[in-house]
């Protein structure tokens, strides 16, 4: 349920509703637009209590919200988060762009990757330390060690760093290390360990289960959000369906049904999405035109021995240069923002 202020009502009258909702047992959420104020309630709401508040002073409406998810919902926050990071806004209007390989494997490997991803024009580094891998004898990352080498990479090259955490038990280790926690497609629903980075305060990229609808990925989120973390970003990175010819089936539809849904932002992963490496560069596009507030992108200067074997889907430095050339001319196209520096420079 919702609470819509009167125009223009006072901040102080706003607090006096919420602390009249909070002694009433309920939980609470805020959220400020330019001329009304939103209050959320949390819990189980009497008829009476409601009936109530809609007569209050300076109360226009009481909204019965009737999907599962609340704190995700654009009904609950209207506008959209924008979450910043270092000197960086994500859900703004610059896109955001996180490049880099599949898994940290080297210092050498990260340190000069970094520089490429630097030069092309991204903000933030990415690379995965430990690798949540199908079978148990592939390569399943460096772990902490991988994140030293990539936080030492991301500050020499100012960069951002963004990192997967598998457990619960790495989540205080990774939010050390790294600027933003990725959840992987298989730990969606892993709800211990979405309920620890409720607890952090981390920006958390959230990615889609594989299999997982539009509502089971807010509702993942809602865990988190609702443990007190509001920095949370989806992630649409490809669904499982009866293709074979790509390693996914990257679902468009998602970035501007999920915008609809939730105030969140929302990034888009075409290299995971397709699986293949020419199929990257026009979904990043279509990515970006059908409204997605950044991508992650991955590259690698070697893809053909890449030890994740993920380097089918890997960009050379290149490619990856290249695209980010292509987006700086396709943003303000879509309303959107993308510096790019001369790709001379980057060559």
């Amino acid at each position: 349920m919702i609470v819509i202020t009167s125009a223009h009502t006072p901040e102080e009258r706003v607090m006096e509703i919420v602390e009249f909702i909070k002694k009433e047992g309920i939980q609470t959420h805020v959220s400020q637009g330019n001329d009304r104020t939103i209050i959320g309630l949390i819990g189980r709401i009497e008829p009476t209590l409601a009936e109530h508040l809609r007569q209050m002073k300076d109360v226009e409406n009481v909204v019965k919200i009737t999907k599962s998810y609340k704190l995700a919902s654009r009904d609950f926050h209207p506008e959209d988060t924008i979450i910043q990071v270092g000197d960086v806004k994500i859900g703004g209007k610059e896109l955001v762009i996180m490049g880099g390989p599949c898994a940290v494997e080297s210092a050498s490997q990260i340190d000069e990757i970094a520089a490429l991803v630097k030069a092309a024009g991204a903000q933030v580094l990415r690379g995965g330390a430990f690798k949540p891998r199908t079978g148990p004898y592939s390569f399943q990352g460096v772990g902490v060690e991988g994140l030293v080498m990539m936080a030492e990479a991301g500050k020499k090259h100012g960069l951002l760093t963004i990192t997967e955490v598998m457990t619960p038990e790495y989540v205080d280790i990774c939010a050390e290390y790294a600027d933003i926690l990725q959840v992987g497609t298989r730990n969606m629903q892993n709800f211990d360990l979405l309920r620890k980075l409720g607890e952090c305060g981390k920006p958390v990229l959230l990615k889609r289960g594989f299999s997982a609808t539009y509502d089971e990925l807010l509702n993942a989120a809602e865990y988190i959000l609702a443990g007190g973390n509001p920095n949370v970003m989806l992630c649409e990175r490809g669904i499982r369906t009866f293709e074979t010819y790509t390693r996914n089936t990257l679902d468009l539809a998602a970035i501007p049904s999920l915008k609809q849904l939730s105030h969140l932002p929302v990034i888009s992963d075409p290299s995971h999405g397709t699986g293949r490496r020419e199929l990257v560069e026009p979904m990043s596009k279509a990515s970006v035109a059908a409204g997605a507030d950044g991508l992650i992108v991955e590259m690698h200067t070697d893809p053909d021995n890449s030890m994740t074997g993920d380097g089918v889907q890997s960009l050379f430095p290149d490619q990856f240069a290249a695209l980010l050339q292509d987006l700086g001319k396709l943003a303000p196209l879509v309303g959107r923002s993308f510096r790019v520096p001369d790709l001379a420079a980057v060559n």
